[in-house]
């Protein structure tokens, strides 16, 4: 008798969060393209019609304020100021010097003052007062709820203030966290208007008309919902949303992996050394003249962009590089454990070609395509370093397993290396 197939382990994210930011960035997104609202501060917008809907969706649908993982009591009396008070200013101590350091990161490292960062930098800037007034009534109003407020800014703060009481293992997983906030907050920022420029501006005569027009925009759009998403989730990081970061990883190597794909240490760009365009063409050139392939090329473009895009969706209020933010399982979750991943490098490969060049060099096809294989191995990479982190937590442990089992594409993944190890190690005929 076959075993029962048990049921696929919780998700920490309802299907719901992610849809309602959908609605919000398609409500924006269409009001800006009917009234011509382009511009770096109307993609900001967008970020808020993304994230408003899938806070609220979160608090009053899934109610995940209420979710012992905040660790926050809401039935017990709140704390009295004077009980807290000591605790809260070591912590915006803690806090303070936090962004300070991160600040300072910025202004030492020239290439946040060039180009796309110059509006990250714009942003933060203007943002800085605004957070600073208003990091005191939240921390104030947030202490005298935690079971325990003596988190890794207050562990920060304790050290800075000569405390005794600190932790050097809390302090290292806080400015791991800030971290990762510090570096993609910035980056994500700085993609942002590029994105929603491309979406808004379409011209609609020629996407009604020319059907490659109309893939090249709705893969912009997937982009675009993909950067909305990730951008809400490395600003909404709070506890009382459950989307605070439970850890950073600690692994070097994860750290190594993740930042060789992003600007300034991206290997894959114009020139670098793992640069797999010279001598190319885009899809839509070589299919040029196969019209029923190219149309339905470009109809897989989309859809390998739309299952990125996806990925993202799923994490709600959640996405982040590098971290532990609680465990998904559904969505594009429930096929593989690295869908974004898998997407995207398929859609690399499908829309470059790197295996004709253009010269009609064997020499320039053949090192396209082991560069473009070596890409791929850096993000099989990222993934493996990401399951060593994330394998600390008991439920990605249980969730992994029941994939490894039951997935529909990685239990077929690991049937296949499972029969080439046995293969391998076969004693011969």
């Amino acid at each position: 008798m076959s075993d029962v197939k048990p049921p696929r382990p919780r998700s920490a994210v309802s299907h719901g969060v992610g849809i309602a930011g959908l609605c919000g960035l398609f409500a924006w997104v269409s009001t800006a393209i009917y009234f011509g609202l382009d511009g770096p501060y109307s993609a900001l917008v967008n970020v808020l019609a993304c994230g408003i809907p899938m806070v609220l969706w979160s608090v009053f649908i899934d109610r995940v304020h209420r979710n012992p993982t905040t660790g926050i009591d809401w039935d017990r009396a709140p704390r009295l100021w004077s009980e807290i008070s000591e605790v809260s200013i070591t912590k915006l101590a803690g806090l303070w010097a936090t962004w300070a350091l991160i600040a300072t990161l910025y202004c030492i490292f020239r290439f946040y003052w060039r180009g796309n960062y110059l509006f990250a930098m714009e942003v933060l800037t203007a943002a800085a007062v605004p957070m600073f007034i208003l990091s005191i009534p939240y921390v104030l109003w947030l202490d005298r709820r935690l079971n325990e407020p003596r988190d890794g800014s207050w562990h920060f703060g304790a050290w800075l203030m000569g405390q005794n009481d600190y932790s050097s293992a809390e302090i290292s997983s806080h400015l791991r966290s800030w971290a990762v906030k510090g570096f993609f907050t910035a980056f994500m920022l700085s993609i942002i208007p590029g994105g929603f420029h491309d979406v808004v501006n379409g011209n609609w005569a020629e996407l009604r008309s020319n059907p490659i027009a109309l893939i090249h925009w709705l893969i912009s759009l997937m982009f675009l919902i993909d950067v909305g998403m990730a951008m809400v989730g490395y600003l909404l990081t709070m506890k009382p949303l459950d989307a605070h970061i439970r850890s950073a990883t600690p692994y070097a190597a994860g750290w190594t992996a993740a930042l060789l794909c992003y600007p300034p240490f991206v290997m894959m760009g114009g020139s670098s050394p793992l640069d797999y365009h010279p001598n190319t063409a885009e899809w839509t050139v070589w299919l040029a003249e196969y019209p029923v392939l190219l149309y339905s090329v470009g109809a897989l473009l989309v859809l390998l962009t739309a299952i990125y895009a996806w990925a993202t969706v799923a994490f709600g209020l959640r996405f982040s590089n590098l971290t532990d933010r609680g465990i998904l399982t559904h969505g594009p979750y429930a096929w593989t454990k690295h869908p974004a991943y898998l997407s995207k490098n398929a859609f690399w490969w499908l829309s470059t070609l790197p295996f004709l060049a253009t010269n009609g060099s064997m020499v320039d096809a053949i090192r396209n395509s082991v560069i473009l294989a070596f890409v791929s191995g850096i993000y099989y990479w990222r993934a493996r370093t990401e399951e060593w982190h994330l394998s600390a937590n008991v439920e990605y442990r249980d969730y992994a397993a029941w994939m490894d089992k039951y997935g529909p594409i990685t239990s077929r993944i690991k049937q296949l290396m499972g029969r080439r190890t046995t293969m391998s190690i076969s004693p011969a005929e």
